[in-house]
């Protein structure tokens, strides 16, 4: 098994009592915007009609079923957590889709694929959960062809002053109490913690770092769209080269 980091390990206690409830939290996270951040991701996905895509940090494999729907594709989805992997696996089943998804536990720092394995690639909420966000980036343009379109989801800090203080006090205050009453321990310390990551996120990684450190990994053209008044951010790039 590969060896695992401490942030890496953090993730996997984190979210190892979570699956069941995981796409519901994120529905709370994004005030119920999680499903039109995804859509606005796979948007950038499927014009290039990809044959083949790689989803890191694919969770209970909502985003690789939304590619499997949305493409042709064969869909891969990585993910850290066994747990999830194993809420995904039945969602794959219940929406006839285990012959077009596959799904793998492993470590997005250290993909178990040879170069330019896959058409395209989505990731969605991990550069919180890394070490080094510039290596995972590295290594995710790896995997991918000389120009494969690559798109992005994950929260974000809003840039107003007004919703910045909003969201502050729903995810320091709100949403750790929220989660006690209604999910237990569990889902109270998941609150405690993911509002000061995602602010720990944009202080070491503001969007105009985040830009740079997807150019050098070798992606070009790259995009950002600020959602949900600066909920969320998706960006998108392709692999240079092609």
């Amino acid at each position: 098994m590969q060896a695992v980091d401490d942030r890496n390990a953090f993730a996997q206690r984190l979210f190892e009592d979570l699956p069941g409830r995981y796409d519901r939290l994120a529905e709370w996270l994004s005030f119920g915007q999680n499903a039109r951040w995804r859509r606005a991701m796979v948007d950038h996905i499927v014009p290039g009609s990809p044959r083949r895509v790689l989803d890191v940090a694919s969770g209970t494999a909502g985003v690789a079923l939304q590619l499997a729907d949305r493409t042709s594709a064969h869909v891969v989805g990585l993910d850290l957590t066994r747990n999830m992997l194993k809420v995904g696996q039945r969602n794959l089943a219940q929406a006839h889709q285990v012959r077009r998804v596959q799904l793998v536990n492993a470590r997005a720092e250290a993909l178990p694929f040879p170069d330019a394995s896959f058409d395209a690639l989505t990731f969605t909420y991990l550069l919180r959960y890394v070490d080094d966000p510039q290596a995972t980036l590295d290594e995710l343009a790896r995997v991918v062809r000389p120009g494969a379109p690559v798109a992005s989801l994950e929260f974000m800090v809003p840039p107003s002053r007004f919703w910045r203080a909003m969201w502050w006090a729903y995810t320091r205050l709100v949403l750790p109490i929220a989660g006690l009453a209604t999910g237990g321990p569990e889902w109270y310390r998941v609150g405690r913690f993911l509002g000061p990551s995602i602010s720990g996120l944009y202080r070491r990684y503001p969007v105009a770092r985040t830009v740079d450190a997807w150019r050098q990994a070798g992606f070009e053209d790259v995009g950002t769209r600020v959602m949900s008044l600066g909920g969320g951010l998706v960006m998108w790039g392709r692999r240079a080269g092609g």
